[in-house]
């Protein structure tokens, strides 16, 4: 055969490319399709070669060309899908995984592929299916283990994530992603320091900026302050326009005190697009921006949800949080004395923010119905496991309020421990509060006290991100809401670097 014969060529240019001489094999490839511009593997390969370069445009292009010679390739459509995903066209990478699956059923790599295009899309349990599709057919597939524990992490299934990315490890010892969906899983799980073992390994495979993101959050969450500013600024070095980075590594000068290059690294991330809500709230407690009128639930269901594991441990044991026992009390200092033993006094009670459901054993044994409602669903898994609510919902307070009606059954009592710390602005919680309770309902909740040069419209955010009011903003927003103030009582309700944090409490009807 002619050494410059095209299929001569195109085996030279396929041993090249699988060695990884990728400018190599492209300039082979070329050369075959000067003599064949319809070649299909060489149009298909270079296609591969071009994605493999990060142009996945002009992957699509090269693949497509390929199947316009031939569509029966299953290869070709599952690499046409990966481009695909590189240029974010999820629903298309889909639809490519599928043709090539319809042309070859036991294709692993294909269904593990279309899993991911399918997490994208945000069909988490039906891409759990694909990745095990694929295990089925392949059991070593060390990718399809990796991503399916980012599959089960998303779906909050983070011990089992542990489980799978161990499997990937298992099948490769070094794959960066797996590493980096096992610390993932067990940051999500409390395991900080195993978390952060698990993005070293990663790091010293493919330093990349995420992994150092990550690393900082756990090591945040640890409580190592300043070794979570350094991984943030590890990140930043590596991709400088890393918003996300830029607002965490702002959240942990503000926790180290150094509140004015804080405010400097807030107002960056701010410029690179990060969240701009979670920053206005941050920069007005730090006196640096205008006062907000609640804080964003994005924050309030993100702080809640990484806090669940250990939330009711540090409240009591750190925090000396007393807020449900003294808010019982006032509840029952008002209540109609009790019927004969072992009667509910109340048919129903509302746990507005209920969290882990501290308030519950107080509340039990007066109601015959105690609905739990909270912006976090990590918060109410815990909060179920103590079997005391008749349901649990999760919601924004004042969005599940708001649609209440008179039809939805009205309360004898509304609770809300330590939640208005979150709400500046109390009129629209009192008036939705006000439509769910029947006539002569009480309504019982705590407040931190302001001082009278904290705020001039009743309310203030504080350095530590919660809401201080002052008790006649209080009264008055209640007043003008139609409630009757039945009793207030000043409270410590909390400590704070060991010295009380003043409060009071409030009983309407």
């Amino acid at each position: 055969m002619h050494p410059h014969h095209p299929s001569d060529l195109l085996a030279q240019a396929v041993r090249q490319h699988q060695q990884g001489r990728l400018d190599a094999a492209q300039a082979l490839y070329r050369r075959v399709l000067d003599a064949d511009p319809r070649q299909f593997d060489a149009l298909h390969l270079l296609g591969v070669i071009e994605r493999q370069h990060g142009r996945p445009g002009q992957a699509v292009e090269l693949i497509g060309q390929a199947l316009a010679v031939d569509p029966r390739q299953a290869r070709a459509h599952s690499n046409l899908g990966a481009a695909l995903a590189d240029l974010g066209r999820a629903d298309a990478a889909l639809a490519s995984y599928d043709e090539a699956l319809r042309l070859d059923p036991s294709y692993a790599l294909a269904w593990d592929n279309r899993g991911n295009a399918l997490r994208r899309l945000g069909r988490l349990q039906d891409a759990l299916d694909s990745h095990e599709r694929a295990l089925h057919l392949q059991p070593g597939l060390a990718d399809a283990w990796c991503h399916r524990a980012i599959v089960l992490h998303d779906l909050g299934r983070h011990a089992d994530a542990v489980a799978s990315a161990t499997q990937a490890l298992a099948a490769r010892p070094a794959h960066a992603d797996a590493l980096v969906a096992l610390g993932n899983a067990l940051q999500a799980l409390d395991r900080f320091d195993e978390a952060v073992d698990a993005y070293d390994r990663a790091l010293a495979l493919a330093p990349r900026a995420e992994t150092w993101c990550a690393r900082g959050a756990a090591l945040k969450k640890a409580g190592d302050l300043a070794a979570a500013l350094h991984s943030y600024e590890r990140a930043l070095a590596l991709r400088p326009d890393y918003a996300l980075a830029e607002h965490y590594r702002a959240n942990a000068l503000r926790a180290l005190g150094q509140d004015d290059a804080a405010v400097t690294a807030y107002r960056r991330a701010l410029a690179l697009g990060a969240d701009a809500e979670a920053i206005g709230f941050a920069l007005a407690a730090l006196g640096a921006g205008a006062q907000p009128a609640t804080a964003p639930a994005g924050y309030v269901r993100e702080l809640f949800d990484q806090y669940a594991g250990r939330f009711d441990r540090h409240l009591v044991d750190v925090l000396g949080y007393r807020t449900p026992a003294l808010l019982d009390g006032l509840v029952r200092a008002h209540l109609p004395p009790l019927p004969q033993q072992g009667a509910s006094p109340l048919a129903k009670a509302l746990d507005l923010g209920c969290g882990t459901g501290l308030c519950g054993p107080y509340l039990r044994p007066l109601v015959r119905e105690l609905v739990g409602i909270d912006l976090s669903q990590r918060m109410l898994d815990k909060a179920a496991e103590a079997a005391l609510y008749d349901a649990l919902v999760c919601a924004d307070i004042a969005g599940w309020l708001a649609a209440r009606d008179a039809s939805c059954g009205l309360a004898d009592l509304a609770v809300a421990a330590d939640v208005l710390v979150y709400i500046g602005d109390l009129a629209p919680l009192f008036a939705g509060v006000r439509r769910v309770l029947r006539p002569g309902g009480l309504f019982a909740f705590s407040c931190e006290a302001l001082d009278d040069i904290e705020g001039d419209n009743g309310y203030a955010i504080r350095p530590s991100n919660r809401f201080a009011h002052a008790p006649d903003y209080v009264t008055a927003t209640a007043r003008a809401a139609g409630f009757t103030v039945v009793a207030t009582e000043r409270a410590a309700l909390r400590q704070d670097g060991g010295r009380d944090v003043a409060g009071f409490l409030v009983l309407l009807a």
